[in-house]
């Protein structure tokens, strides 16, 4: 048995999640629920969940600061949100998961079953404070993200990325220091999570790091040498967008 807490601000929220985790994920139970951060921390504190349903948008304390006061932070989170798309993409960043109101049934038992894999997992704090690091740092190109590998959670830099290649539905990783990894998501999982300001889909294959880039070769779509010393196609549809992203 799971243990839970549901913070949310809207009543209606916090009831409509309560039934749906009692009539369809009967391994959870719910031991408080909160409307707002404050009260969030003292349960949290007391009650040691081993799942914080967290509303990413509250008055007063949304739910980033919130974790921020926290001393404890064992215990997996599972934001829900509305809209708001940074704060998505930050979550992404640090491998957490998320649910968007109104919350669909089947994402939410898909949102548990990970949760309790993840208790499995001893890097539950590493997750958070990478999340509230990544979402404090207003250098977006510094952050820090959090990549599924076959050998479990692996965290980089993402100015230590050099590019990325697809390979089917798993992403290899071209990394500073002559390092790979090769991710268990598709190339376009990260091109949507990755900054667009410095991480160019130059190919169907290749998505790079601009700040990478060695030399450019012209060509019908042309050539790029990256800092490793490899040269990548650029397609010749993705040429006028490369050039305009290094700035010519």
């Amino acid at each position: 048995m799971l243990t839970a807490i549901i913070i949310d601000d809207e009543n209606s929220s916090r009831n409509a999640l309560r039934q749906k985790l009692n009539n369809h994920c009967a391994e959870v139970s719910v031991i408080a629920e909160c409307e707002n951060g404050e009260l969030g921390i003292i349960n949290i504190e007391e009650k040691k969940p081993d799942i914080v349903f967290l509303d990413v948008e509250m008055p007063r304390m949304n739910g980033f600061t919130m974790l921020q006061q926290l001393k404890n932070k064992n215990f997996e989170v599972i934001f829900i949100t509305a809209y708001d798309h940074y704060a998505i993409q930050a979550i992404k960043f640090s491998a957490l998961d998320y649910l968007v109101k109104p919350v669909e049934v089947n994402d939410l038992k898909i949102a548990v079953d990970k949760a309790a894999e993840k208790r499995r997992q001893p890097i539950v704090n590493n997750r958070v404070e990478m999340l509230l690091q990544n979402f404090l740092d207003e250098k977006k190109e510094h952050q820090r993200i959090a990549i599924s590998s076959m050998e479990g959670l692996q965290f980089i830099m993402t100015d230590d990325i050099i590019y990325l290649e697809a390979n089917s539905n798993y992403t290899s990783f071209y990394l500073t220091n002559n390092r790979k990894i090769t991710a268990t998501k598709t190339l376009k999982d990260f091109e949507e999570i990755l900054p667009a300001t410095i991480f160019i889909r130059i190919h169907h294959s290749y998505l790079i790091n601009k700040n990478g880039v060695d030399k450019y070769i012209k060509g019908e779509g042309g050539q790029v040498v990256m800092k490793n010393g490899i040269t990548l196609d650029v397609a010749r549809r993705k040429k006028e967008e490369f050039m305009k992203a290094v700035g010519h």
